[in-house]
């Protein structure tokens, strides 16, 4: 094995002084600061800080990504591990480490180093491993770049193109468009850049709110990383050295938001058997394709025998040699060896827009929309990523892997890129990304943030909250329409088509007209997939079921009914008759008021489910929301996915500037950090960011089994800086 590959001898006799070398201080709010002599120490240290924190997050993200964690978690992890044995996320995980600069090689060794050193104590104190019996295993030291894979495999919302391919073999392809929007499984964030000339501190604002699955413990961590070259404050990804989507330097800051790219693509495969061997027909005939076996071990059942065939497009990851139908996926870290790690140290050194600019040049998976501004009025907003270029017909669909007319023919480039005047906006709509995709989100939270950008001036962190948190709901406007156009309805129903006129659009938890508009738009989303017109799109190809979620027709036909109900309607619906059926469906209810927030409840994933969690806590918002607290309409009014986090840096001073998460910074249920911020995030209030050494309190080695007790007075401390009490909870 390579000497880069796993640490040195020398790394490893260094761990101990470097633990010694660094420091480790904590906010009131459990937020790690971390000091070292060097850029090394520093990421061995947060590397062990995030073990000890997140322990049972990290593992399992390490098992997903070696498809290995059905081994603990049982069946339910089986599929998922399935996909990533085929997909082959391991081994990419590998070839990209092998191919990182020997710097960023050392930098990404130092933290598996501390991930590993950190381990034992981490894994003591979360009770998942007991009740799991799982054994905190070694990290390699490209387990990193596997965690990233992990997150991001799916992020690009490639089983879409399974989708369009489903409609266009059962209605036809002028049927494809009818159900364009933003996918019910696919990731996005609100971005929002503010010149100098728009605040009121003589300096840039940035601000914005990743939008992912929720998960507990969260998907971001927030962590400071400071040492002489180098100060940063951001929100990291634990698991992943550095702070790649969400930092503050000081001099400069940057942030991201899913530019909705189109970069993977999916190939119909010709595949034979040829005695052991596996064939695969490409432009050039019949090739040889890579095949072998893998078993999967599933905790409770019997191991599974899993084939995993590559073919010179990529691996198959639907069908095999056996089968009439094979898929496989091309996507670039598979065909680069690249994902970009050596963007992560550049960003932490960079001290203005230029150098987040240049150290962007290695960028590859996922492809973003970054925005980025320093203290000398320095503004940046650009794409980054990889973009193959080819065929139109790539983007949309499945298409045949043996006609060269499909072949990638190189890569995008100049990325995109827009001069910032005034006040930018980034919300994963059709804009600054549009020659990169095919599909994008609906324009209603990017058009609102910049109305509500426009109506104010001297923007400050704390005013930005009520951006953040704005609740008035922009795709409610076609389907109130029909119902406004209906003639001849009974008393009930005209009672609720005059609620409903007079409705403010806010998505607000207390708001019972907001819970009577849900209730009429699942009503009519049911009944149209309901419809014989969409019968043959009832039952979804026998797709493994990792990719149901894309192929699931209910949640199609919610997130695309601002489509259907308009001049993209399917021939053969009587949208209009479907809609009134609907609203005296919901008008003939129980007449109890119901609020939306009784309806709208976080849901939170956890690997290891409380078998019974009881509702989560009430929420304002919804999908097309700048609080975008999506629900699935017609199938569950419970949110999934929304704001990961909030942030606002201020360029005139880092300490001015906020944020917050939905749980907490420790991933240990019962732990004074695991759900502090709750309180604060479902108020919509922004917490300090903490930066004055003297306001924090050094904490002993994460190996001290009572580390994770807060000093005296801590409790109270996060009250003085106008926080949350830590004993209150989310409700």
């Amino acid at each position: 094995m390579s000497e880069r590959s796993e640490p040195t001898s020398k790394h490893s006799r260094e761990q101990t002084g470097r633990r010694g070398g660094a420091r480790r201080f904590r906010d009131p709010w459990g937020v790690p600061h971390l000091r070292a002599g060097d850029p090394l120490a520093l990421a061995a240290a947060q590397g062990r800080v995030t073990a000890y924190d997140r322990a049972w997050q990290i593992e399992v993200e390490r098992h997903r990504a070696q498809g290995t964690s059905a081994a603990f978690l049982g069946v339910d992890a089986l599929d998922w591990d399935r996909f990533a044995r085929q997909v082959r996320l391991d081994d990419t995980a590998r070839r990209c480490h092998a191919a990182l600069d020997p710097a960023t090689a050392e930098w990404v060794s130092a933290y598996v180093a501390g991930v590993n050193d950190g381990l034992a104590a981490g894994a003591a104190r979360a009770p998942e491993f007991a009740a799991t019996g799982l054994t905190p295993g070694r990290w390699e030291p490209w387990t990193p770049l596997g965690v990233w894979l992990g997150h991001h495999i799916l992020f690009a919302g490639f089983p879409g193109k399974l989708w369009r391919e489903h409609v266009a073999q059962r209605l036809g392809p002028e049927a494809v468009d009818v159900f364009a929007t933003d996918g019910p499984s696919v990731a996005g964030s609100n971005g929002w850049l503010l010149a100098a000339e728009r605040t009121g501190t003589g300096a840039a604002l940035l601000a914005g709110d990743p939008h992912r699955f929720f998960e507990d413990p969260g998907v971001y961590q927030q962590i400071r990383l400071a040492c002489p070259e180098y100060d940063v404050v951001g929100l990291a990804v634990p698991g992943v050295p550095g702070i790649a989507h969400f930092g503050h330097a000081g001099a400069v800051a940057w942030a991201i938001t899913n530019a909705m790219a189109d970069y993977q693509d999916l190939y119909a495969e010709r595949l034979r058997r040829d005695g052991d061997q596996v064939q695969a027909l490409g432009p050039d005939g019949w090739r040889l394709a890579h095949s072998h076996l893998e078993t999967i071990e599933v905790a409770g059942a019997d191991p599974v025998e899993v084939e995993v065939v590559e073919t010179d497009r990529g691996p198959v990851i639907v069908g095999g040699p056996d089968d009439e139908t094979a898929i496989s996926l091309r996507y670039p870290p598979r065909v680069r060896a690249e994902l970009g790690f050596a963007t992560l140290p550049e960003l932490l050194r960079a001290r203005t827009v230029t150098d987040v600019d240049h150290a962007l040049r290695h960028w590859v998976e996922p492809v973003n929309v970054v925005q980025a501004a320093d203290t000398a009025g320095g503004l940046l907003h650009r794409a980054a990523g990889a973009v193959p270029v080819r065929h139109p017909d790539n983007g949309r669909r499945v298409v045949p892997g043996w006609d060269a007319e499909h072949a990638w023919q190189g890569w995008y480039a100049p990325m995109p890129r827009a001069t910032v005047v005034g006040r930018a906006v980034m919300a994963n709509e059709r804009g600054l990304a549009a020659p990169l995709g095919v599909e994008f989100a609906p324009p209603h939270r990017a058009r609102r943030i910049a109305e509500l950008l426009d109506a104010g001036h001297d923007w400050t962190a704390d005013g930005l909250a009520e951006v953040h948190t704005d609740t008035y709901l922009g795709s409610a406007e076609p389907l109130l329409a029909v119902l406004e156009g209906l003639t001849g309805l009974d008393p009930a129903t005209a009672a609720l088509r005059e609620r409903l006129r007079r409705w403010d659009r806010r998505m607000a938890a207390d708001s019972t007209d907001a819970a009577r508009f849900a209730a009429l738009r699942a009503a009519v989303v049911r009944r149209i997939a309901a419809h014989p017109a969409l019968a043959a799109l009832a039952e979804p190809p026998a797709y493994p079921e990792v990719f149901a979620p894309w192929l699931a027709l209910t949640p199609r036909v919610g997130y695309a009914l601002e489509h259907l109900l308009g001049a993209a309607s399917l021939p053969g619906v009587d949208v209009a008759a479907l809609v009134r059926a609907a609203a005296d469906e919901v008008a003939g209810a129980a007449e109890d008021p119901v609020r939306w927030g009784d309806l709208h409840r976080l849901a939170a994933w956890r690997a290891l489910p409380d078998p019974d969690p009881g509702p989560g806590p009430r929420l304002d918002g919804d999908h097309d929301c700048v609080l975008a607290t999506s629900s699935v309409p017609g199938v569950t009014h419970w949110c999934f996915r929304g704001p990961t986090a909030r942030f606002v840096w201020d360029l005139a001073r880092r300490e001015d500037s906020r944020w917050v998460v939905p749980l907490g910074t420790c991933g240990v249920p019962g732990d004074a950090h695991h759900d502090d911020q709750s309180p604060a995030w479902l108020s919509g209030e922004l917490l300090p960011v903490i930066t004055e050494w003297d306001q924090l309190v050094e904490e002993r080695d994460a190996h001290d089994r009572n580390a994770d007790r807060p000093p005296p007075g801590m409790r109270q401390a996060a009250a003085d800086f106008g926080g949350v009490s830590a004993g209150r909870t989310p409700g």
